[in-house]
């Protein structure tokens, strides 16, 4: 009788009956049918034949070793999960089994102990991985201009702004945190614009030396300096009648700021080493992470120059304010990956779409595409519980925790009094609650003295404290 839909099957594969009948016994449940062979090829016939969700394999079983089992079971059902057993399974086995797709090795002594809890969570996954496409989204298409993927109502309105700007000359200002897609910002302006037949040059001005940065964009004459050997023509040659992308703009030296706001007020530069005047039709779109009218402010980058850049900003919200596009960018990285490597097809579940869009993402959609990376990976299955997916550390995680707490902390400060005073005396009254009471440890957690803390603490500090 075929098994309905609700119910799970199990095939056990060992040489000793003995085990088949303690592993049959350990393991009967409600909805659970339970299939024995003692021969790796009965055990080919019967996965060929029956859903089967659960194989589980000794490493000796007659035909052919568990190993080759795992890899010819996953080649009929990609779905099958596989659990190998052995008595003391060799550094190698563990390695070879994991890679030919196994979901665990098991010691044959611990399996008293294991085998019910592993196989639970086992079949939990398989069932689901049987309402796992229920939470795969539907892509939106990809036309090969704009390739930024995303539904949000933040991003919609970045991509109206490159429809707007995209059909002018004026400058425009991408802005962002690192790893938001500002690159690719500045591709679809360029790609929607009237120089779309010309090429579109990008450069990184914070990864060029500034003996050299200079040289990148306006060229150099041969003997400009040590190391010219030849006459060379720079980016903004290169790019006449296209777009020219300077990245990282806030990290440019004031001495190319200076010949850069020429360019963008005349049209003209000059090669290094050279006094001749050229000209070039360059569209200039940059890009920073940095607040560059703080940079003004402090006088690190030139005022002038920031209003020449910045005719047009767009600015790209970070990952963590649009949630609703992480699924999307997820899915179509897993499917990208998936096509690059030859990968099977790998799903996210409803619960790990859940730990995504909690995820902080300082690392933006750079991360994002990262860990999807590091998921396939890592993958056992065809389908990622959020178990399965290795959130990096981030070294600013616990930076953005200590401000979001001072944030929630500053908004309950009364309207009126000394704000700095109230925060001390509600820091210490804190620490003093958390200490039981001791003022003496109160004021060494502080890094302060009882005097001190008594006197911050006024007439709530305990009376009779000797120290005081």
């Amino acid at each position: 009788m075929a098994p309905s839909r609700l119910e799970q099957t199990i095939l056990l594969v060992d040489q000793d009956h003995d085990f088949l009948d303690w592993a049959t016994k350990r393991l009967e449940a409600r909805n659970v049918r339970i299939l024995r062979c003692d021969d790796a090829e009965k055990a080919i016939k019967v996965v060929e034949k029956s859903p089967v969700d659960l194989v589980i394999t000794d490493i000796q079983i007659g035909s052919f070793d568990g190993l080759e089992l795992i890899s010819r079971v996953r080649s009929i059902n990609a779905n099958a999960l596989v659990i190998l057993t052995a008595g003391f399974p060799t550094t190698t086995q563990i390695i070879e089994a994991t890679r030919r797709g196994a979901r665990d090795v098991l010691r044959k002594e611990s399996l008293p102990f294991e085998l019910r809890p592993v196989v639970e969570a086992a079949l939990q996954l398989a069932e689901q991985r049987r309402s796992a496409d229920d939470a795969i989204p539907n892509l939106p298409t990809v036309d090969g201009r704009v390739k930024m993927i995303g539904v949000s109502r933040p991003l919609q309105q970045v991509f109206k702004l490159v429809g707007r700007v995209a059909q002018s000359d004026a400058p425009v200002l991408v802005t962002g945190e690192s790893g938001t897609g500002k690159e690719l910002i500045a591709s679809a302006i360029h790609d929607y614009s009237p120089r779309r037949k010309n090429e579109m040059v990008a450069i990184n001005c914070g990864a060029i030396p500034e003996s050299l940065l200079e040289s990148e964009l306006f060229g150099h004459e041969k003997g400009a300096f040590t190391g010219a050997v030849a006459k060379r023509a720079g980016r903004f040659e290169h790019c006449d009648g296209g777009t020219l992308f300077l990245d990282e703009i806030g990290d440019m030296p004031a001495s190319v700021q200076v010949k850069l706001l020429r360019v963008l007020q005349e049209g003209t530069f000059s090669r290094v080493g050279s006094n001749e005047t050229l000209k070039s039709d360059v569209r200039i779109v940059a890009a920073t992470n940095k607040d560059l009218a703080n940079e003004v402010a402090e006088g690190t980058f030139r005022e002038d120059l920031y209003y020449r850049l910045n005719v047009v900003e767009i600015h790209l919200p970070p990952l963590r304010e649009r949630p609703e596009d992480i699924p999307l960018l997820a899915e179509f990285f897993l499917q990208r990956l998936a096509r690059k490597y030859g990968l099977a097809r790998i799903r996210l579940s409803g619960e790990a779409v859940e730990a995504l869009q909690k995820h902080a993402w300082p690392g933006n959609v750079r991360e994002l595409e990262n860990t999807m990376a590091r998921s396939c990976a890592l993958a056992t299955t065809d389908l990622l519980l959020p178990d399965d997916i290795p959130f990096a550390r981030s070294p600013f995680s616990q930076q953005r925790k200590l401000k979001s707490l001072f944030d929630a902390l500053l908004d309950t400060v009364p309207k009126s009094g000394n704000a700095l005073d109230w925060v001390q005396r509600e820091t210490a009254v804190h620490v003093l609650e958390r200490s039981g009471g001791d003022l003496k440890e109160a004021a060494r957690q502080l890094g302060s003295t009882p005097a001190a803390i008594r006197k911050i603490l006024g007439s709530l500090a305990p009376k009779d404290d000797p120290s005081a």
